[in-house]
């Protein structure tokens, strides 16, 4: 059962001139996502500044992102879905993270690939098993091998999301259009497949996809939006 539809914007975190986190700014950014029609938001992803970022402003991020979110929610009697970013090349560092995303009452977690070790795609496999298993939440894999160096092969996909209950999705930034449509191939409907591209949200949306993790949507929510909302309703020709 898809648990998440259309497009998520992967907050950025803007930044002052020395460097701390622009909280004003960064709260204007949430509510312009909001009153633009954004389906999800995606705080303290990679797209987030996170290697840069003080676990005490992380925390601070998270709790913005839920004051504006909660009180746009009870305004407007919708749902916004929030997938908080929890990754990291430390195995037990991402499972403190997506203990924290539990805590916070994240909907899911998004959890990328080790960077920089390389792991083996069985490494890959017992990386992710024990995130997920040690954090009862949603996971999403991220998949964007030009940044972190390796690449989460179709078949390591099907194994995790055949074996482990709690791996729902996986964020396909390998920008390989035949490896995505060989995940929806092999996976069917055990996995949904979110396009980490904007300009390839289209050609994954008509292989099968649920929408997108988008990084442009922090300009143009709306526009972003449509696009997905088209190809949700087989509208291919509009929506591209």
């Amino acid at each position: 059962m898809t648990m998440f539809r259309g497009a998520f914007t992967a907050l950025v975190t803007p930044m002052l001139e020395d460097g701390s986190v622009d909280y004003g700014d960064f709260r204007k950014l949430v509510k312009s996502q909001l009153e633009g029609g954004i389906n999800g938001l995606v705080p303290l992803g990679t797209t987030a500044e996170t290697p840069t970022l003080e676990e005490d402003e992380e925390d601070k991020i998270i709790e913005i992102v839920f004051e504006e979110v909660r009180a746009f929610e009870k305004a407007n009697n919708k749902k916004i879905p929030i997938i908080l970013g929890a990754g990291s090349n430390c195995t037990k560092d991402a499972v403190r993270y997506c203990e924290r995303a539990k805590k916070a009452g994240a909907d899911a977690v998004l959890v990328v690939t080790p960077y920089y070790n390389k792991a083996t795609q069985n490494g890959l496999y017992e990386h992710f098993k024990m995130i997920a298993e040690s954090v009862k939440v949603p996971v999403i894999l991220y998949n964007v091998p030009g940044r972190t160096g390796c690449n989460i092969a179709p078949a390591t996909v099907v194994r995790l999301c055949k074996d482990v209950e709690n791996i729902v999705g996986v964020k396909e930034a390998s920008g390989n259009i035949s490896q995505i449509a060989k995940i929806a191939a092999l996976c069917g409907d055990k996995i949904d497949i979110y396009s980490g591209n904007d300009d390839q949200i289209v050609p994954i949306m008509a292989l099968g996809g649920k929408g997108v993790i988008s990084v442009l949507s922090n300009c143009v929510p709306k526009e972003t939006h449509d696009i997905c909302q088209l190809c949700l309703e087989n509208k291919y020709d509009e929506a591209r």
